[in-house]
């Protein structure tokens, strides 16, 4: 953390108000007092045309690059400053961001009801046993991970056209009856609330101050993005370049991902892996390292499907791309175990108490996997799936290629 800290030593000299759409009405005594006694008001143009009446010093809107205005911000440190934000500012707001830049001790915060808050009071839904996600600057697609049979979901929009591009996309997944309620402008003197079915969406002019409630209906084949990792190979575009699914369920348990945690998936093939990855938490974050174009554009393609849009891919070869990218946690190895330097420079990168897995198939990678199991310890596991397919008239056991596992922690 950066803090304003080392040019001075004031205290609660930086305020974070939210206000609502009532604007200055709905605002404390507190409030009101800070914002006109401040000497600099920054917010976007909607936030300070709400508290236009009660602001007296300088204002700023917010710039395109946000640090420009932490800048401005810091220079004025011991200074009253306040920073306008929409409803709760920690809750998918600029809060973060401050709090990545200034020091608690420095900061005042007073939020006002969250949107999902004031959703679920309009829905009449228990807020905790909503979901909860932003499409504010993310891609759609994050919402698929959701997208289960009962579920109640609520989604922050980009702009008025994003319920229409979730009423699309929930009918292409055989979702077209879920119900979506479009709650414009809560808490202010435009306020309306719509609903309408997602296969016959028809709702126009959406103000783009919307968030949407989500009540999710699925048809008995709607791809279902489970729980537990082991999703069907045949969600996955791939070109045989796949952990398979028996043996990616045991990768990813192996993996044992933890919230927050970086996983390198080198060798990302379609993505599988680093995608059940993401999907475990959505705090976790993943980079693929794949030289071939055309598989990292495969796997592009899986992550959105699945709604793991998040995936990070890194178009070259181990290990001449890693040197630049962030020390993982768990990094698995899937593909080009044998090749010199590459398990070299992941196990180099890896965090001290992160965990490494690396398959082969070949005969060759397995002597290099028990080659590493004597130097470094960990377990050495043989995976053998075999599945049941028509033999004649009748049904035998088809075995897979046995796999081998190395799993290993880093001391």
């Amino acid at each position: 953390m950066t803090s304003s800290a080392a040019i001075c030593n004031a205290i609660r000299w930086l305020s974070i108000i939210g206000i609502g759409e009532d604007g200055v009405d709905g605002l404390s005594p507190l409030a009101r007092r800070l914002i006109a006694d401040a000497r600099l008001v920054v917010g976007g143009a909607r936030h300070l045309d709400l508290a236009r009446s009660l602001i007296s010093g300088e204002y700023l809107v917010w710039p395109t690059r946000l640090h420009q205005a932490f800048d401005q911000i810091a220079a004025r440190c011991g200074e009253p400053v306040v920073v306008l934000a929409s409803g709760d500012p920690f809750n998918y707001g600029v809060g973060k961001q401050l709090a990545g830049r200034f020091l608690p001790e420095e900061m005042l915060c007073l939020p006002q009801p969250s949107a999902f808050s004031l959703a679920a009071a309009r829905m009449g839904w228990p807020l905790q046993d909503t979901t909860q996600v932003s499409l504010h600057g993310r891609a759609l697609e994050g919402v698929i991970r959701h997208l289960t049979p009962g579920a109640r979901i609520l989604a922050l929009c980009w702009d008025g056209t994003t319920p229409a591009k979730l009423a699309a996309l929930l009918t292409a997944r055989g979702m077209g009856g879920s119900r979506l309620t479009v709650l414009e402008a809560m808490g202010g003197p435009h306020e309306r609330v719509r609903s309408a079915l997602a296969n016959a969406f028809d709702l126009q002019d959406i103000n783009a101050l919307t968030t949407v409630a989500i009540e999710v209906v699925a048809e008995t084949a709607a791809p279902v993005i489970s729980l537990a990792p082991g999703l069907a190979d045949d969600l996955f575009e791939h070109d045989g370049q796949l952990t398979k699914r028996d043996i990616r369920a045991v990768t990813v348990a192996a993996l044992a991902p933890r919230p927050g945690e970086l996983l390198w998936d080198v060798g990302l093939g379609a993505g599988s892996v680093a995608i059940e990855w993401l999907l475990r938490h959505a705090s976790l974050r993943a980079i693929g390292i794949e030289s071939r174009q055309d598989r990292a554009a495969r796997a592009v393609r899986n992550a959105l499907a699945l709604g793991a849009p998040d995936l990070k891919i890194v178009v070259g070869t181990a290990p001449a791309s890693l040197a630049d990218l962030d020390a993982p946690d768990a990094a698995f190895i899937g593909g080009g175990i044998s090749d010199e330097g590459v398990f070299e420079a992941v196990w180099a990168r890896l965090k001290p108490g992160g965990r490494l897995v690396a398959n082969a198939v070949s005969i060759e990678g397995e002597a290099r996997l028990a080659s590493l199991f004597r130097a470094h310890g960990g377990e050495l596991v043989r995976l053998a799936v075999s599945h049941a397919t028509r033999v004649g008239t009748m049904h035998g056991f088809r075995p897979a290629m046995t796999v081998t596992q190395w799993r290993v922690n880093k001391p």
